[in-house]
């Protein structure tokens, strides 16, 4: 298990960014359930859901990158919760997807051709014997929007895309799993980008980053 509390080149949570991230969560009164679910409201209401933006620079899927950043999609706020979560000591690790977004998806389209988004990351956290999926991308205000109930993360069960609004239609929709992964799979990342969103690469030739 101390695979999943390590530091790495992805989730260099001993840098002063994730640092002052965590330091309110340091204290010994709180048990690392309270600490998961605080951790999570933070990094998701604390940074706005942003998908419109693609690296394929590996620098820039370090938790201390992301930290410095207003915004993010999925994978940025997920590996920013498993790298505050690991120096918490609460084991964490990253899990990928391909899901389908169906509510508010115009400019989704326009931007990369389809509503499938991929590879989507969400995070697994180690709590009381077993793990737990946690989603923090959709942050509280973009649900309202939306008419979606924020995703919750309660430290005793999944916390997973909503599949319906609150007016009954359909919302996000899972369709592979690519299964989870010990440190940030970049080389898998940048093949499964390139693989589904080929218009982009043509269209940009150095997607060192891209936002839209």
């Amino acid at each position: 298990m101390n695979k999943y509390t390590a530091s790495t080149y992805y989730f260099d949570y001993e840098c002063d960014e994730i640092q002052n991230l965590i330091q309110e969560f340091k204290s010994d009164d709180l048990s690392l359930k309270e600490k998961a679910q605080r951790l999570y409201l933070k990094i998701r209401d604390g940074w706005m859901y942003y998908p419109y933006y693609i690296s394929l620079a590996k620098e820039n899927y370090k938790s201390s990158y992301v930290a410095k950043k207003s915004q993010g999609h999925c994978m940025e706020k997920s590996i920013l919760l498993i790298s505050c979560l690991r120096a918490l000591g609460i084991p964490a690790r990253i899990q990928l997807a391909k899901v389908k977004n169906h509510i508010g998806v115009e400019r989704l389209i326009e931007m990369f051709g389809t509503n499938e988004l991929t590879p989507h990351a969400m995070v697994n956290i180690f709590l009381d014997g077993k793990w737990l999926k946690a989603s923090p991308a959709f942050n509280k205000l973009l649900c309202q929007k939306c008419n979606v109930a924020p995703l919750d993360f309660d430290g005793e069960n999944d916390s997973v895309f909503q599949k319906f609004d609150d007016s009954g239609n359909i919302f996000m929709e899972y369709l592979e799993d690519y299964g989870h992964f010990e440190d940030v799979p970049t080389d898998f990342i940048f093949d499964n980008l390139k693989q589904h969103y080929p218009e982009i690469l043509k269209k940009y030739k150095d997607l060192t980053e891209v936002q839209f």
